[in-house]
């Protein structure tokens, strides 16, 4: 697949030495990075301007790749991603493996299987999940595409990915459901 003369494996290399990009994903534009570094983590939290005590998004490729990192998926959450249409978070209670900067206060985890080819190639490539947060500061809008991500954000991201940066069309974000402790599925957003 044709992604804009982005080298994937170049973006990968620089992921696995804690690069933080800017990236679009199969939501919103993102500032991702190795969601399995502190270091990377660390970036994302200054570039943002965003209380480390913030959880994250963490992105994944794969239902398999997802198991690595969480103690229990659920049989109605494995029916769930099968069959929503919209790209949806899950917030597990259980993470295991990730940075705790990655993680709630709490010690639960959001983690996203994505939809997106470009994402799921990245991720594969990193063979590590991704860390995923809006391209904004901390407290503003979210840009619903590239053209609304401000130049602060631009020039702090050590790369910046090509593909879709010409899409005009308006993101939204995703649906979020947390697996509640009887392990139940409570919709947080719609």
């Amino acid at each position: 697949m044709n992604f804009e003369n982005d080298d994937i494996e170049h973006i990968a290399d620089l992921v696995q030495q804690d690069a933080v990009i800017l990236y679009p994903t199969d939501t919103i534009w993102g500032l991702g990075c190795n969601a399995l570094s502190e270091k990377a983590i660390q970036k994302i939290i200054s570039i943002k301007g965003r209380p480390p005590e913030k959880g994250f998004v963490v992105l994944v490729e794969s239902l398999e790749m997802l198991k690595n990192y969480v103690e229990d998926v659920n049989p109605k959450i494995e029916t769930l991603l099968v069959h929503h249409t919209r790209p949806i978070t899950v917030i597990y209670p259980q993470p295991k493996g990730l940075s705790p900067l990655a993680c709630a206060p709490d010690g639960s985890v959001a983690v996203r299987i994505v939809t997106d080819e470009f994402c799921k190639e990245l991720i594969w490539a990193c063979g590590l999940p991704l860390i995923s947060t809006s391209a904004n500061i901390s407290g503003e809008p979210f840009p619903a595409n590239f053209g609304e991500i401000s130049s602060e954000i631009l020039s702090a991201a050590d790369y910046v990915v090509k593909y879709r940066q010409n899409d005009r069309s308006k993101a939204e974000p995703s649906t979020i459901v947390k697996v509640t402790h009887k392990k139940e599925l409570e919709f947080i957003r719609k």
